[in-house]
């Protein structure tokens, strides 16, 4: 790269990163739009609307049908934010809360009151007419057509004019088909196992006399399509459809209609957040001061290269808060989690880079060679690692229940901008840099030999280390759960509790609330406490654990006699979990299929399995010992200990690889006198500065959110600070270990004829 080119590559990429910063800060706007304050917000960072649903009817609702109720409408607000939760209160209530908006009435107008929903034929059994068709005047002027209902829902029930309800129907989607209209909007229809043989006969009813089949919704027949054929795999599509608004309407009424209960809405109200204002400035706080010591870090450690890596990761961070906004994402601790391990891996990229040039250096290369030479073989080792934890990402992204998602979209975002800042950015800055003058190997640090450490033949001592931290974890879960029916310390996501509502004589911030008010909480129930205040109101809601009479009575009269509280103005109701059964097995099958799948990219990759089975190894023993300090610590076990798991999956995975692409790589130059154990010792200790360094970034970033957050937030940092250290454990001690008895057990078929496996 020539003078005059390396100063406009540098001056273009300060654009970048001043534009980009600015947009941050500004937005595009007056109003500020795009900026970093104007990123969606989940529940527990800026709160939402809270709607509260009730049973339609006089008898109490079974177990089962609430928990099919909740399980369809938490796929349905999954459409406003993949962070909405729904969960129930007493026997026959539901709460929805979705994150990010105020406007409770418009989410309702568009969510709809869940009600019946039945499929009926034009006429009955008998011929007659069950509903007609008249031209109506709409409010513009124009005509349209409208359906009129001829005879009473109980009466075409029982005469068997409706085969298919709302229940009988798995799933409907707005779409785009091709017909013989071209290409058309249309509602695509899939029926349950139980639907599949109603909706056959239905049609097969309605095409034999060609007539129409009405869909009937809250005292009105929505739509009336013509039945052309016998549908008998439980799939049809609705079609010419309006526009894309009208599919997507028809359809998401049709979703929330084959709910197994009606229900009507009971209140609504816009709640606060659950962290608050102060979550929010510690962490922004904490991830400056934590990106500020990281860059000094590569600075001191690299020198020009570590100068190049610190302005690529300013440009990575204004990426990322730029297409959080982009991508519409909704930003929660979970999603916290995703940024700090993707900046963690973004450094990480880097270090192996300058790792790589000064083993060049040191070989006798020129700077500009070595330069060229690092990038080229870090490469590989980047690029497993990296798309190893994005498989893992899309697989949770595609399959995971909404908390998982938002922590996926982050994670995935991050990965990606973290290749392009560490590839390209870092790249030209170090070309730039080099055709600026900075040509001697001083300005890059020459790598030293290191004396290869056997850490192989301390693997024994190693895997039993190992077994017995997991073993204990074990047994400490087993104490608990005799003694106290609980192996763990879950929270009210988990377990579910007493949500108690208070109407104070004045408004109460949640800051206050939760310094006065919840250490008096605390004391009467001996439960954590999670705090939400509601807006334009004196009231305050604070989830507890499960409450009996004795202790209700009991805070009740605390905050009588402390707060002056009305009595008649507190009232009690039991909560479920907001993390549902159906959102533990989404999440158990998502995490259990991106294993799968990172065992078969790193099966491909590596052409032998034993590298994927002993990083799975790794992985599982790394999500088990945080397991196992979970329940010494007693830390509470919340929606983050989901994020937290799948953040040391990631980081440990990519960890490992790293790790086994060296050992790829050095087998690939074996003589006839190479030890295949000293082949594997020798690629440990070559990475282990790379392994120590981006743990140790990683680390910091997580160690200052613990040191600046708030309560639920060192709940979080701390096993995620442990997870780091077991992960690098891992990676070192273990993994190549465990790689190389593989290989000793099974031996390959094809032997290359270059090594001496003893």
């Amino acid at each position: 790269m020539k003078k005059n080119k390396a100063v406009i590559v540098l001056l273009c990429i300060l654009l970048l990163l001043a534009g980009v910063t600015y947009v941050d800060l500004f937005g595009v706007d007056g109003e500020g739009a795009g900026s970093a304050s104007d990123i969606s917000l989940g529940l527990d960072l800026a709160g939402g609307v809270s709607i509260t649903y009730q049973v339609v009817g006089d008898e109490t609702p079974s177990a089962t049908d609430m928990s099919d109720t909740i399980a369809k409408l938490q796929k349905r607000v999954e459409g406003y934010s993949t962070e909405a939760i729904v969960y129930q209160e007493g026997a026959d209530r539901i709460n929805i809360e979705i994150p990010g908006v105020s406007d409770a009435n418009a989410i309702l107008q568009e969510l709809g009151r869940p009600g019946a929903l039945y499929f009926i034929a034009q006429t009955d059994p008998e011929g007659n007419l069950n509903y007609t068709q008249q031209t109506v005047q709409n409010a513009d002027g124009t005509f349209g057509t409208a359906y009129v209902l001829l005879k009473e829902i109980d009466e075409l029930l029982e005469d068997g004019s409706i085969l298919v309800k709302g229940t009988d129907v798995q799933d409907a989607r707005a779409g785009t088909i091709n017909d013989t209209m071209g290409s058309v909007q249309a509602v695509s229809l899939t029926m349950t196992a139980e639907g599949r043989e109603k909706f056959e006969q239905a049609t097969r009813n309605a095409s034999s006399k060609g007539e129409s089949l009405a869909i009937y919704y809250d005292g009105n027949i929505i739509s009336a399509p013509s039945v052309n054929v016998v549908i008998t795999d439980g799939n049809a599509q609705i079609s010419p459809m309006e526009s894309y608004e009208r599919a997507e309407s028809l359809a998401s009424t049709i979703r929330i209609g084959g709910l197994k209960l009606e229900l009507e809405e009971l209140h609504s109200k816009v709640v606060g957040a659950q962290l608050g204002v102060e979550a929010i400035d510690t962490s922004l706080k904490a991830g400056a001061i934590g990106l500020v010591i990281v860059i000094l870090f590569m600075i001191a450690v690299y020198l020009v290269p570590g100068l190049a890596s610190a302005v690529a990761l300013l440009v990575y961070v204004a990426l990322v808060v730029l297409l959080l906004n982009g991508f519409d994402m909704t930003l929660t601790l979970s999603g916290v989690a995703g940024i700090i391990l993707s900046i963690g891996m973004a450094v990480d990229a880097n270090v192996i880079i300058f790792a790589r040039i000064r083993e060049e250096l040191a070989a006798g290369k020129s700077v500009r060679n070595a330069i060229k030479a690092g990038f080229d073989k870090a490469l590989s080792a980047i690029i497993d690692g990296n798309i190893t934890t994005l498989i893992a990402a899309g697989v949770l992204l595609l399959l995971g229940p909404g908390t998982v998602k938002g922590f996926a979209q982050t994670l995935a975002l991050g990965i990606v901008l973290s290749m392009f800042t560490a590839l390209v950015v870092t790249r030209y800055l170090l070309y730039a840099f080099y055709a600026l003058g900075l040509k001697a190997e001083k300005f890059y640090g020459v790598g030293k030999e290191r004396k290869t450490l056997n850490l192989l033949s301390k693997k024994g001592i190693f895997f039993g280390i190992s077994l017995a931290l997991a073993l204990a974890g074990f047994v400490v879960m087993g104490v608990y759960k005799a003694s106290s029916g609980d192996a763990l310390n879950y929270s009210l996501e988990f377990k579910g509790g007493t949500a108690t509502t208070v109407e104070f004589q004045e408004a109460m911030s949640l800051e206050k609330a939760t310094a006065e008010v919840v250490p008096l909480i605390e004391q009467i129930t001996g439960s954590a406490v999670q705090v939400q205040t509601v807006q334009d109101s004196s009231e305050v809601i604070f989830k507890t654990g499960t409450l009996d009479v004795a202790k209700r009575e009991a805070l009740n009269d605390m905050f009588v006699e402390t707060f002056a509280v009305d009595r008649d103005r507190i009232t009690s109701e039991t909560i479920s979990s907001t993390i549902s059964s159906e959102m533990k097995s989404d999440t158990i099958l998502a995490v259990a299929v991106a294993i799968l799948c990172m065992l078969v990219y790193i099966r491909v990759r590596f052409s032998d399995i034993r590298f994927g089975v002993s990083s799975i190894v790794a992985l599982v023993h790394d999500v088990l010992v945080v397991l196992a300090f979970y329940a010494v610590s007693r830390v509470s076990v919340s929606n983050t200990f989901v994020a937290c798991m799948l953040t040391i999956v990631g980081y440990s995975i990519n960890a490992t690889i790293v790790i086994f692409d060296r050992v790829r790589e050095n087998m690939a130059s074996m003589s006839h006198k190479d030890d295949l154990k000293d082949v594997v010792n020798r690629s440990i200790t070559q990475t282990m500065s790379r392994s120590i360094f981006t743990s140790l970034t990683t680390f910091i970033m997580v160690a200052v959110l613990y040191v600046l957050g708030v309560t639920s937030i060192r709940d979080f940092a701390l096993p995620l600070m442990v997870g780091i250290v077991c992960g690098t454990y891992s990676s070192i001690c273990l993994a190549g270990g465990l790689w190389y008895v593989l290989r000793q057990k099974f031996v390959p078929k094809k032997e290359n004829g270059k090594a001496k496996e003893s």
